[in-house]
């Protein structure tokens, strides 16, 4: 046992060698390493059904308690991974705990994001000793790379200034330290355990072996994209970068036309993207870094910046639609398998088809609004996801950066985006016909019941943005 701490936590993502790491610190005398113990959808591994004599629906009903019972073992320091992804209710209990023990793992984030695309690739996401590594060349993907940088430096950034605000340390491990034995018995010092180890675990082996140039099919591409990304520095560890500001990868500006559009997830951004085409006369520009943003500014002297909001209602059923409903590339199948499991949500497993009722379609997006309370509360181990992040929290990032010239209402969007263009100089360009692909409109199931629930789940929206009923 350890008379520094009560338990620790290893604060890592996904493919950053915390397998290893777990592997290794269990074989120290007086300590026991846990998987992903606060993961949504599983309690420690997906072959456990219990931890701590705890099952996912208890742990799920009380985190803390998952916590208070790892506290209270009798012979060894207890610990457990956990990544940016899992429970939120867990981290903010753990996270200003002084006598919870904070290690922190990170890698490279372009190794990680290799890595990862490496493991969904082949669908192997360790490497035991017995069996047979399976390899894979992925294609690297500019945007994709951006969102895993932004989503890796964001959680760093947040663990790194909660420490600082509680005069907190922790002990920092890169990906190369944990092959290393005499860092890992540091480690075991910094916990506070007397035993220590002569050599590495041999039960699990590097699934990945090989230089980028193996393992990535545009690997010239990738490297000119690189350099679009100097400001990553991405041979440094993360956690120690300079703070940011929100991430802006996501915003974009009209080819010839000095208009920038910030959008946010869940609204009709493709048929703004659509407009933007249009009235700037070519494709859009993307790929923004603050400097570059910057640059733009500079370049397009009257230059203005807009976002849409979109009614609480619209914008949830949209969010059902499209990454609830969907089981294509924009579905979330996690989430919804938890929503199956914990939720009695109803709706074909396989997707849509021609069996599935608009009397089906209202009950299943009730459930989901039942969820979103639960969600945007913190009361949930899955994400918040921006698709179904308030709207007003949307803005509030915007503004660590720049508040945009203009907040215009969907509802209102064609007389706004007029307003726009000729605040610009630009003659009017008509709202292109961008159709969904929902199963039933809003309207075929919209009734006072959802739109009660609805203000329920997003009551700060409605306040700020003064949103009524649809009619």
């Amino acid at each position: 046992m350890s008379d520094k701490f009560d338990y620790f936590v290893m604060l890592a993502e996904k493919r950053t060698g915390s397998n290893f790491l777990c592997a290794n610190l269990n074989q120290f005398k007086g300590i026991t390493a846990h998987g992903e113990a606060f993961n949504p959808y599983f309690i420690g591994d997906t072959n456990r059904e219990k931890l701590h004599g705890m099952t996912l629906e208890m742990r799920e009903k009380d985190p803390v308690e998952l916590l208070e019972r790892m506290k209270a073992d009798p012979k060894n320091l207890v610990g457990f991974r956990f990544f940016s992804t899992h429970d939120p209710r867990a981290l903010a209990h753990f996270l200003p705990d002084e006598r919870c023990g904070k290690i922190i793992l990170t890698r490279n984030p372009l190794e990680s994001y290799i890595s990862e695309l490496i493991a969904w690739s082949t669908n192997q996401w360790k490497l035991g000793r017995g069996d047979k590594r399976k390899s894979a060349k992925v294609t690297f993907k500019l945007d994709e790379f951006r969102k895993h940088v932004a989503e890796y430096q964001a959680f760093q950034v947040k663990i790194l200034h909660e420490l600082q605000c509680s005069g907190q340390t922790a002990f920092y491990l890169s990906y190369e330290d944990v092959q290393d034995v005499d860092v890992l018995n540091g480690l075991a010092r910094f916990l506070g355990v007397d035993s220590r180890i002569e050599a590495l675990s041999t039960n699990l082996r590097r699934q990945n072996p090989g230089t980028l140039r193996d393992k990535v099919v545009n690997y010239e591409q990738m490297v000119e994209d690189l350099q679009k990304m100097d400001p990553f520095d991405l041979t440094r560890t993360p956690n120690f970068e300079p703070r940011r500001g929100p991430a802006v990868p996501g915003y974009v500006a009209a080819a010839n036309a000095p208009l920038m559009y910030l959008p946010i997830k869940g609204g009709p951004e493709a048929l703004v993207r659509e407009w933007l085409k249009g009235i700037g006369g070519g494709d859009l520009l993307g790929g923004f870094n603050q400097k570059a943003l910057r640059q733009w500014k500079r370049k397009h002297s009257g230059h203005r910046s807009f976002t849409v909001i979109r009614h609480p209602v619209v914008r949830a059923h949209a969010a059902f639609c499209e990454h609830i409903l969907e089981t294509g590339p924009d579905g979330f199948p996690e989430i919804r398998a938890a929503l199956l499991r914990d939720y009695d949500l109803l709706i074909p497993e396989d997707g849509v088809d021609e069996t599935y009722t608009a009397k089906e379609h209202r009950k299943a997006f009730l459930v989901f609004l039942k969820f979103l309370k639960k969600n945007l509360t913190m009361q949930t181990s899955a994400r918040v996801d921006p698709s179904w992040a308030s709207q007003s929290q949307a803005l509030q990032g915007f503004g660590q950066f720049a508040l945009p010239d203009m907040v215009l209402r969907e509802e209102q969007l064609e007389q706004g985006l007029e307003q726009l263009a000729a605040q610009v100089g630009c003659d009017p360009y008509p709202l292109p016909d961008v159709p969904d692909s929902h199963p039933f409109r809003l309207d075929e199931i919209y009734d006072a019941e959802i739109e009660a629930s609805t203000r329920d789940a997003y009551q700060r929206d409605y306040m700020m943005f003064g949103y009524k009923a649809l009619k």
